[in-house]
């Protein structure tokens, strides 16, 4: 009889977030192989072979893997009811419900990835490709093949994207959630790896033209000062800008999850949702009011604001949610804005910029500016202002004005 082991294991070697990737590992004749299924987590939450209840989601991830473990094992028994023997990669074929000379159609397996990544709680992940998908599908036609895309079609999708009214930032981030879907294919063996398009079309061209915005140290003071004793409404929005200023940048992602089991000895830890990098600061007096005053609420739950309002969300509740109040809140933030004559429209995001810039021109060093806002590389936060640095040029260049 064949004889042919399965595992589900975790990669020993950690990917760049410091996860590691979860593997289905078959062993036949002292062969082994591994096959991704597109799942990670960190290394103590996963444990004989399923996700441990402290990692997110691990009620449907368990699920998914209870499904992909069953299915490898019904293949097994089929090629030894059948008294079939088969070679590793064929196993993987089978697996992955791959035919041999199937010409495959891109937009199946879009639909099979974007399913995955929403059954993974990866909401956003999915609706990018989500939203590229959808875009292909109005330039082309359900029936198209990879092997039908080289990079004429690729250029022909560009102008057909401009002709919309996408940008280059626009366009740049749909040819890379196209060329990620074909990394997918490729790995996974769908697609050979000489079927590549984006080795000649190259999506470096595409240089974006910033849109960043940020405060002057005048604006700011505007914002902060604003009476709003007539206008209750705004309040929310006002209390989210300035706590992101004040501790030094937290994004609107960062502040939903903020929990008050993360403030203790007069400071506040958190970990950020972009890069995972850990960080805390004091709470200084004006933080400490805004705190204050989302504490007397006395809400049932242990975040700190009223974004996410109770504990126990799905991943797509948590999507809607974040959609829902960010694009609420950015709308009274503009109202702000117009209150106080800044002809600026300012976002959430206006406040990170702000806190980077002010800092910047009140003297204080890259370098400490790098580490307040948990920047990997103090070149990253270079480059981050050097968009900003238009006000303070012209300011040194007015001296020749003095001469």
């Amino acid at each position: 009889m064949i004889k042919a082991t399965i595992k589900l294991m975790l990669d020993g070697k950690p990917l760049s977030n410091g996860n590691h990737a979860v593997y289905l590992r078959i062993i036949k004749d002292r062969k082994p192989k591994k096959i991704s299924l597109g799942l990670q987590c960190q290394k103590k939450h996963f444990e004989n072979e399923m996700f441990t209840k402290h990692h997110p989601n691990y009620q449907m991830e368990n699920e998914m893997l209870l499904k992909l473990k069953s299915r490898a094992l019904e293949i097994i028994r089929l090629y030894q009811v059948n008294q079939l023997d088969f070679t590793l990669d064929e196993f993987e074929e089978s697996f992955r419900g791959i035919k041999k000379d199937e010409e495959v159609k891109v937009f199946d397996f879009f639909d099979e990835i974007i399913d995955e990544m929403n059954r993974s709680g990866r909401i956003g992940n999915a609706q990018a490709y989500k939203d590229t998908r959808d875009s292909l599908m109005k330039f082309s036609n359900r029936k198209v093949l990879f092997k039908d895309v080289t990079p004429t079609f690729l250029e022909k999708y560009e102008v057909f994207l401009r002709e919309n009214g996408n940008k280059n930032g626009g366009i740049a981030f749909k040819m890379r959630e196209f060329r990620a879907i074909f990394n997918k294919a490729r790995k996974r063996k769908i697609i050979p790896k000489e079927m590549y398009p984006f080795e000649d079309y190259k999506i470096s061209k595409l240089k974006t033209e910033s849109r960043k915005i940020a405060l002057s140290i005048e604006e700011f003071k505007k914002i902060k000062n604003v009476d709003l004793s007539n206008e209750p409404s705004l309040i929310e929005a006002h209390n989210y800008f300035m706590f992101s200023v004040y501790s030094r940048g937290m994004n609107f992602k960062d502040m939903m999850t903020l929990k008050w089991s993360d403030i203790h000895n007069n400071r506040i830890y958190y970990v950020r949702s972009k890069t995972k990098g850990k960080l805390n600061f004091e709470i200084i007096p004006p933080l400490q009011e805004i705190l204050n005053y989302y504490k007397a609420q006395n809400r049932n739950t242990d975040f700190v604001f009223p974004i996410l309002l109770k504990e126990d969300l799905t991943p797509l509740q948590i999507a809607n949610r974040h959609h829902k109040v960010l694009k609420r809140y950015n709308l009274k933030l503009k109202k702000i804005a117009q209150m106080v004559g800044i002809n600026k429209l300012p976002t959430s995001y206006v406040a990170r910029h702000s806190f980077a810039t002010i800092l910047k021109m009140s003297g204080t060093p890259i370098e400490k500016i790098s580490e307040m806002m948990g920047h990997s590389d103090v070149s990253i936060t270079i480059s981050y202002l050097k968009e900003f640095s238009n006000e303070d040029l012209d300011e040194e260049n007015r001296k020749f004005m003095e001469i």
